[in-house]
């Protein structure tokens, strides 16, 4: 059965705290372990990571259907990875349309083009297109098969008030949830704001986000139709169809297509985005004779700002709530969707007790260096392609003029930078080098995917990595030494639980080691990509990046590595 995902709305239902005596009695009710506010993409993700490590969820939303609009469309290579290890990644890429390739024109001439992943060995493309409400849907849908995860629909977070000694067992975070029925009190130890930009759970805490707002508007148009254009991105300055504004094109599943005009600051949103001025603009692009039908028409403004700290006392910002971004380089659900993986296994360990609560405040620190980065490029595509100055649009034009033929003006071309995972090299996390290596998978980067054999059968080296502490050892073909297994066989049966994948090369004899997961680099493409010989170890984190990397084994430095990386006190 086919189900129309811009359409479901789920039904709203009291919940056992609901009812007056709750409000105002003045007991104390039991305090849920997590609430999570709002059900967008970056909400459930939460949801569901912390669901799979064992820690119930109280999901609520202020709404009971998804969203509407294509809205968020592109999904990076790193939240397709996160996806599986949510359990619906496939779903997303069966759907979703897949592209590497974008182009850039100078108004009907080509100037460059581009390729986000020029290189073979990845199980996920750069980006997938895919409409909002699939990705919440799907999510949702793995969020329902969660025995752990309530969901409560139509639940208007209208209160907030903390208690307890903060970074304590007591500290808490009562909501005051309004619903059809009337409110009542909800009481987690921790509560997770992905309430969207408009935050009202930031605002219920005289909490503000900081940045500059962008004198320009957008038309989105939704158009349905059955076009020859390639699956590509394609973005246009001052093309003869729209002259002296911008123009982007993306595919999108179903025969829709995503078309975002620039309009200027003078335009009306509101006569903008009526049939009368939508048609004429799309019939410029397509043609006079095509066939087409508008699906949804939105006209936008935006920011590029953030809040100052992401954890106040209990309560954690996550997504847009936390931070926001021009649309262009599809930074704002892909940085939301890293949010929830980043804070998802730091809450569980605290809530485990196998962490300091200190380790929620490298939450903050981390993405809120992930946002800096991402407010800085999308600040720079949206100068480059919407220049303040005659000035400004002279060099813009030349650039991009220049770029038709000589590859360094290509690097100053900018039509957006694209999403690409944050490289969190200065994280208190992370244990330093002391062995030289090169390549990308230094401390604090995102691990990359490569083609291996499990069990004979092809496989990706990502699918065993994360969910918790992963020690990755890569053997040669003499195996390893007494020493080397002497140290696994010690750091398997350690006070910090952690798995361990060894990577065997090519059809060397793997090392029987118990509980271990052999792996084998047929292909030499994970040796290569991270810089591994024979008696390499990596010390991976629960949301795949890479905390520590040594040349030899020596499971008193990965031991201390563990306790730096859960925040705990000791550490050598």
């Amino acid at each position: 059965m086919s189900i129309d995902y811009q359409r479901l709305s789920f039904e709203y239902r009291p919940c056992r705290e609901q009812s007056a005596q709750d409000m105002h009695s003045g007991a104390e009710q039991p305090a849920y372990p997590v609430i999570v506010v709002g059900a967008g993409p970056v909400g459930l993700a939460t949801a569901i990571d912390l669901a799979q490590q064992g820690v119930p969820v109280v999901l609520v939303d202020d709404d009971c259907s998804l969203s509407t609009g294509s809205r968020a469309i592109c999904f990076s290579k790193r939240s397709l990875d996160i996806f599986d290890r949510l359990g619906c990644g496939q779903r997303m890429v069966d759907k979703g349309i897949s592209w590497n390739v974008g182009k850039v024109f100078l108004k009907d001439e080509l100037v460059y083009s581009f390729n986000l992943q020029p290189e073979a060995g990845h199980h996920r493309p750069a980006f997938i297109n895919l409409q909002q409400y699939y990705v919440e849907g799907f999510l949702l849908e793995r969020a329902q098969q969660m025995p752990n995860i309530e969901i409560r629909w139509k639940s208007k977070v209208v209160g907030v008030e903390q208690s307890g000694t903060p970074g304590t067992c007591d500290a808490a975070v009562t909501l005051t949830v309004d619903t059809p029925d009337g409110q009542y009190a909800l009481r987690g130890r921790y509560v997770v704001a992905a309430d969207g930009s408009r935050s009202p759970i930031r605002n219920l805490m005289g909490l503000d986000s900081k940045g500059v707002t962008f004198k320009d508007r957008f038309l989105i148009a939704d158009v349905k139709m059955e076009a020859d254009f390639p699956t590509e991105r394609w973005f246009w300055f001052d093309p003869p169809f729209h002259p002296n504004q911008s123009v982007l094109l993306h595919r999108q599943p179903d025969n829709v297509w995503r078309i975002d005009f620039q309009l200027g600051w003078d335009a009306d949103p509101v006569l903008e985005k009526t049939p009368e001025r939508v048609i004429p603009r799309v019939r410029a692009l397509l043609g006079p004779d095509a066939k087409f039908e508008l699906e949804w028409v939105s006209v936008y403004t935006f920011s590029c700002l953030r809040m100052e700290r992401f954890r106040h006392g209990n309560v954690l910002f996550a997504g847009d709530s936390a931070h926001g971004v021009s649309p262009f380089g599809a930074r704002g659900a892909n940085s939301g969707v890293q949010d929830a993986e980043n804070l998802a296994w730091k809450l569980a360990m605290v809530l485990e007790g196998k962490a300091s609560d200190a380790l929620l405040d490298t939450y903050a620190s981390e993405r809120e260096f992930a946002a800096d980065e991402n407010i800085r490029n999308s600040t720079r595509s949206t100068d480059f392609i919407t220049p303040k100055s005659p000035v400004s649009r002279v060099f813009r034009d030349a650039v991009l003029k220049l770029a038709r033929h000589h590859p360094f003006a290509r690097q100053l071309a900018n039509s957006g930078r694209l999403s690409v995972p944050a490289v969190l090299s200065g994280s208190p996390l992370n244990t330093p080098d002391s062995n030289s290596f090169e390549g990308a998978m230094v401390p604090g980067a995102a691990c990359v995917d490569a083609p291996v054999q499990a069990a004979r059968e092809p496989a990706w080296l990502l699918a065993h990595l994360g969910q918790q502490f992963t020690g990755v050892l890569f053997c040669g073909e003499d195996g390893i030494d007494a020493q080397t297994e002497g140290a696994l066989n010690s750091l398997l049966t350690g006070a910090i639980p952690m798995k361990l994948v060894v990577v065997a090369r090519g059809e060397a004899a793997a090392p029987a080691i118990a509980d271990a997961k052999i792996v084998r680099d047929v292909e030499g493409v994970a040796s290569a990509r991270y810089d591994a010989q024979p008696g390499t170890f990596y010390l991976i984190r629960p949301d795949q990046h890479v905390c520590a990397r040594w040349r030899r084994l020596d499971a008193s430095a990965v031991e201390n590595a563990l306790k730096r990386a859960l925040c705990v006190e000791g550490t050598a």
